[in-house]
Order: C-alpha cells, then structure tokens, then sequence
C-alpha cells in the first residue's frame, strides 16, 4: 500500500511538472509571435516590453544592437517588415532560459527595395519578472 502512495505521488508530481513546462512553452511561443508582430508594426512601448535591458541583437550580416539600437532601427531604419512567418520553430526550457531555434521567413523593404529573407535564427529569452523577454538573438545564413 505504501508503494501504491509513493507511485501516485510521483505521478501527481511529474503530471503538475509536465503541464508547467507546457505553459511556459506556449508562454515562450506567445512572446516570440509577439515580436515578430511588433517588428513588423513597430511600437515602441511594445517592443520595450518584450525586450530584455541587455539585449544583444545579432543580424545575418553581422551587425550587432543593443536593446536601444534594435528598437530605434525598427521605427526608424530604412529596413521595415511587412511580414515574418517563423517555421521548423523548436523551444528548449531550462528554469527562466529559453532556448528558441527557427526560420525566419519574412518580407521586407530595405530602403524600399522588396525583398525575401530566409534565415535562421537561435535566441535566448529569459524569465524577468514573470514575463518572457528576448536577451540574446542570433540570425545566420542558411543554404
């Protein structure tokens, strides 16, 4: 009988655990679809919001922007989104890191040239305050 509690216990346990690591997948996923919105529509207060006071902003071409840079080059730069469609996402937790690997799929301008992007991206978002905020993101080039 003992055995039969400690099973049931464990069970309880890995059930609750399982259904967290769910709720912040959905919550890390929530917040990714919620900066590729804000980087298409780019508001300030938002991009604010979702972005870590340590960013650190990695394109595919190599240029590098922290929080108040990458904000300012969104509203004010001559690259705008007009879309950006994520796929092949995966998202990896460990305690308040979030891992987040995808292809970015977006249109664009750039200096009102149209243009397709196809890149990869690897970003870290951490747990602050409750909320998930983008910290590191890495862009590279794919075959």
């Amino acid at each position: 009988m003992k055995g039969f509690f400690a099973v049931l216990i464990i069970l309880t346990f890995s059930v609750l655990s399982l259904s967290a690591q769910s709720k912040d997948e959905k919550d890390v996923a929530a917040a990714v679809e919620k900066l590729n919105k804000a980087m298409v529509d780019p508001e300030k207060s938002t991009l604010q919001s979702i972005v870590s006071e340590g960013l650190s902003y990695g394109h595919s071409g190599g240029i590098v922007q922290n929080k108040e840079v990458f904000i300012d080059d969104l509203i004010n730069g001559a690259f705008n989104f007009s879309s950006i469609s994520p796929t092949n996402q995966t998202i990896s937790i460990t305690g308040t890191i979030a891992i987040v690997r995808n292809i970015l799929v977006a249109k664009a301008t750039d200096s009102g040239v149209p243009t397709d992007l196809r890149i990869g991206n690897a970003m870290v978002w951490r747990k602050e305050s409750g909320a998930w905020k983008l910290l590191v993101r890495q862009a590279f080039m794919i075959q």
